[in-house]
């Protein structure tokens, strides 16, 4: 299993960050949710503060490019083994420091890579 943070996790049912810590569960994977709110998915609690001292394996993000920048050094600095840049979420300039960090990264669906048993 692979420890993932969701970064824009939120309650809101129609969003795809809900939908994927949802399914992240259903497959087993322990999830760290961060969002703007404090709040709940099923059994994982959405952390509105960071926390440096996470272990994670993956990091799929849920964020617009310009409103990830304040969390490029925070997620190179938890060492994740990658990086999922979900639709709407790609990066070249983040994805120029994850190889800078030698952090890997995928451009793909968190949801579908799960549906298709490649996570």
């Amino acid at each position: 299993m692979k420890p993932t943070l969701v970064i824009g996790a939120t309650n809101r049912p129609e969003k795809y960050a809900y939908k994927a810590i949802q399914l992240l569960r259903k497959h087993g994977h322990p999830v760290v949710a961060f969002g703007r709110m404090k709040s709940e998915v099923g059994d994982v609690s959405i952390d509105d503060r960071w926390n440096p001292a996470w272990h994670v394996d993956t990091v799929t993000l849920y964020l617009n490019p310009h409103n990830q920048q304040e969390y490029y050094e925070k997620i190179i600095a938890l060492q994740p083994k990658r990086v999922i840049f979900n639709p709407g979420t790609e990066n070249p300039e983040f994805e120029k420091q994850l190889d800078a960090a030698s952090i890997s990264y995928e451009i793909a669906c968190t949801l579908v890579l799960l549906s298709i048993g490649q996570y």
